[in-house]
Parts: C-alpha cells; structure tokens; sequence
C-alpha cells in the first residue's frame, strides 16, 4: 500500500464573478474563462481588450471603482494616514480611500504593498472587505507605508500639488487663474482626470492677453485639443483689437500666430490694422528690451530704416517671417501711402529676391497703382472670398444701440453698420453711400452709378465659454446710391452674448 503525500495541493480558492455562475481561479490572471472575464470588465466599466493586453489595469480600475463609490463625498475618520507619499521634497499623509481616486499613486501603493508583504492579495482582500456597504467594523491596524514619486515637469509646484492633493478629500477645490496651471500639470501628473478637466475648464474660462501663450502651450504639452482650440478661437477675435494693443503681444508663439492669420474667422477692424499688429509682433521680437507698447511711429521707422535694396524679408532674420507676411491681404491696404511704403521697406519693392515669393510685388504694384482706378475698381488679382476679401469690422460692445463706421476703397464708400433691436436681438448690414454725404479726407472719388460686390457678414460671440458664429451666404449685388439697391442683405442674430466681433468681408468683380 502506497503512502499519502504529506504535502498536499494547495485547495484553490474559486471566485464568482457577476451575477451569473461563472467561476474563475485568482491564482492566474486569466484562466480562460473569457466570459467570466467579459462579466466582469463590464461590471467594472473596462474595456476587456484592454484588460487582456495590460491585466494590472483590471485590478486597479477595480479598486478605484470599490473606492470611488465608497468614499465619494465621505468624511474622513479622525485616524492616522496609511500612506505617506514623499515627493517635491515634502512628505504628504494620506489615506488609502482617497489615495486609490488617482491612478498614479494606485500603481504606486499596489507596488509598494507587493514588495512589502509576502501575502499581497490577502492585504487587498482585507482593505477591500472593510470598504464593503453594510455595519462599520473597527479597522485593524496596518502598517504605515512609504511611497516615493519624482516629478520632472517644472510646471508642477508645491502649491499645485497639493491643491491636487487636497482634490482627492474635497468634490471641489477653489482654485485662481494664477495657479490653475500648476494644479492641471500635478492632475497630469497623479493621472487624476475628473481634476484635469477642471483645470481645462477654467482655463478657457480665463483666457486674457497675459495668460492665452502659457495656456496654449500647456494644452499643446498634455495634448488637450479642446484647449489649444479654445486659445486660438480666442486669439482669431482679440489678436487686433486687444492682445495687439498690449506688450503681452511679444508671448505669442509664432506657430500660434500664423495660424490665427490663416484662419477665415480673424477679426480686424481693416487689413491695415492687422498689418500694424504684424509689424508691432516683430519690433518686439527684435527689440527685446523694449518693456512697453511703443508709439505708430516708432514701429514704422524701424521698418522704414532698411535699404530697400535688401528688404526686411531678404535679410537673414526675416526670411524665417515670411510665412506670416503671406497670410496678409496687401490689395487691402490702400487708404494711405505711408503704409505702403512701409510695406514695400519689409517685403521689397524691386529686390530680385522677391521672385521666391511670387504675388507680393504684382500686389502691391497693384494696390497703389491706378489700375483699379482705371477699371471701375475692379479686383482683377483676387478670385477668392474666404482667403482675398478685404475685411473691415465692427466691434460692438454693450452700450452700444447703434454702431457704424465708413469706409472707402477705391473710390466708392460703403457705411458698415449694427443695430441692436432689443437686448437680445441685433442686425448687421452694409450700405452705399455718396461721397458728399461722408466727412473724408483727399482721395479718390468713383462716379459710376452702380458697383458690382460679392460680400459675406458674419458675427460672432462668446457664450458660456462657447464660440457662438452667425453668417450670411456669399452674395453677389449690385449697389447703387437710392434704396434698396444701396442696402446689403442683413444679418439677423439673437444671442446673449457680448461683445459682438461683426465682420464685412467683399470683393470686387471683373464687371
């Protein structure tokens, strides 16, 4: 008769996952029972291909969901922290339930607890047991454990972290403009996203001309599309009429700009003000000791001081520049010749080298010459509504009833208007008017009865942190001096937003 093996097999321990009879072994992580496992990822919100690929994921995302129901909203017991984290070269107590709410300090304690024990599992069954709903058992006592985590971002600072930190007891943290970015790059970080889209939230709530650089790149840094949009739908509206006003002006990244300039939603009051805007950009960057916005004629002298044998573009540190200048509109800037010649001192007016740059010289010929004049002011060079069209706009702000300017352009003058009707309800329209009626100054005057325009006006406006945007379609009109032929189609918006950025865009056909 054979003798017994003292030393038996271990009984395995079997578990039932969801509600159905479906029996796995803990002792591996996947035994094949795929079903099993799908009832469980769906019970737990994970996706089962990638709890196949990554099963540490499981057991995590497990823990944070037991967690997360259990400690949400929760006061924390009078008791001493499980955990200390040492990290920025503080130590920070914490305790297990609000712990498990950051994935990053999860995998840190899980880690920790594996190499500290020799049963780990048994660990976690017993912390989880007492987060289980039902009559509140005493806790037994458990070692204090130390993790350690090291942070290289330098956008991460202790006020930050610990506002993050702080975010794991509280539903909501207050936190400023000053130190929301601080507080996303330590969500970041801690891989607390419920704090990260907090933080984005925020952010595009409080973009202004000091904070829309640090927050774009910090959207580009953590690959936050939403708000690396939101900075550039902001900048579209405010580059003229605000950030090109201020020496924040000198923060905005190039790649940043150059977009914004491409974009067919830019505002500008006309191309000429986008032009100083342009210019007043690149003083600052070759100027930068200059500390305060510097006067018009500061900025046009500089430019005008380069030979214009070798243009401001032709030269080394402006070749890199060109891009931007391609984005402008030049056949847009005619109302005086001192822009032009500006313009002819920074893109060339006869250097060979603009060759390379095949449309500036033929624009520019054209802009100030008199073949315009000539034909009735037919734009012979521009074909293209969304990416040629002269722009003129509106900015229409609250105390506003009615708002207008007059504009000329090759001898025809055009009133550009908006109306509010009520405090909800506005109108914007574009109409013919005679030069007699208008205060001008010296320029050409046009006596053709009826001038041919294709024209598009769009308005937009920011509503709760969304881009509200109202167009017509493209129309093609003939616009005399008596109604109704001397009055644009109108566009009828309703919105609570404020203020409204109105745009009038047209051409000129061949007629």
């Amino acid at each position: 008769m054979k003798m017994l093996n003292p030393q038996r097999r271990a009984r395995l321990e079997r578990r039932m996952v969801g509600s159905t009879n479906r029996w796995r072994f803990p002792s591996k992580p996947f035994s094949g029972d795929l079903l099993g496992l799908s009832q469980r990822c769906k019970a737990l919100s994970v996706d089962l291909d990638e709890a196949l690929k990554n099963p540490d994921r499981l057991c995590v995302s497990q823990i944070q969901k037991i967690f997360s129901e259990t400690s949400k909203n929760k006061p924390v017991q009078s008791r001493e922290a499980d955990v200390i984290l040492e990290c920025l070269g503080s130590r920070w107590e914490l305790h297990q339930p609000q712990l498990f709410q950051s994935k990053t300090l999860s995998k840190l304690y899980l880690m920790a607890l594996a190499q500290s024990t020799k049963r780990p599992t048994k660990e976690l069954e017993s912390l989880l047991r007492a987060q289980l709903p039902g009559k509140i058992k005493e806790r037994p006592p458990t070692k204090k454990m130390i993790i350690s985590l090291k942070i290289n971002d330098p956008v991460v600072t202790k006020v930050g972290f610990a506002m993050a930190l702080k975010s794991l007891y509280l539903s909501q943290v207050e936190m400023n403009v000053n130190d929301v970015l601080a507080v996303l790059a330590s969500a970041h970080v801690l891989q607390i996203s419920s704090l990260f889209q907090r933080c984005v939230a925020v952010m595009m709530k409080g973009l202004t001309p000091s904070t829309v650089k640090s927050f774009y790149l910090a959207g580009c840094k953590y690959k936050e599309e939403q708000l690396t949009t939101a900075c550039e739908k902001w900048l579209e509206m405010n580059l003229v009429p605000l950030v090109g006003t201020q020496i924040h002006l000198r923060k905005i990244p190039q790649e940043l700009l150059h977009r914004v300039l491409r974009s067919p939603r830019l505002f500008t009051f006309n191309e000429f003000h986008l032009l100083k805007t342009l210019l007043l950009w690149v003083f600052l960057q070759l100027n930068p000791k200059v500390q305060t916005v510097p006067v018009q004629e500061t900025v046009l002298a500089f430019f005008t001081s380069f030979s214009r044998k070798c243009s401001f573009l032709d030269q080394d540190t402006g070749q890199s520049l060109v891009p931007l200048f391609l984005c402008l509109r030049l056949h847009g800037i005619i109302k005086e010749r001192r822009p032009l010649q500006v313009t002819c001192s920074v893109v060339g007016e006869e250097t060979p080298g603009l060759c390379a740059r095949p449309g500036f010289l033929s624009l520019l010929r054209w802009a100030w010459g008199k073949a315009s004049l000539e034909s009735g002011g037919d734009m012979a060079h521009v074909k293209d509504l969304t990416t040629q069209a002269v722009r003129f706009g509106l900015l229409f702000n609250q105390e506003y009833t009615t708002h207008s300017e007059v504009i000329a352009i090759y001898g025809f003058f055009f009133e550009i208007k908006g109306v509010r009707h009520d405090t909800t309800s506005y109108s914007f329209y574009m109409q013919r008017v005679r030069h007699s009626d208008v205060v001008c100054e010296h320029g050409p005057v046009s006596l053709r009865a009826e001038r041919l325009v294709k024209y598009e006006i769009r308005a937009q406006t920011l509503v709760d942190g969304q881009w509200q945007e109202f167009r017509t379609n493209q129309i093609t009109q003939k616009f005399g001096f008596s109604k109704p032929s001397c009055k644009s189609h109108a566009l009828k918006i309703h919105t609570v937003g404020l203020p409204i950025y109105a745009s009038f865009s047209f051409i000129f056909p061949m007629s």
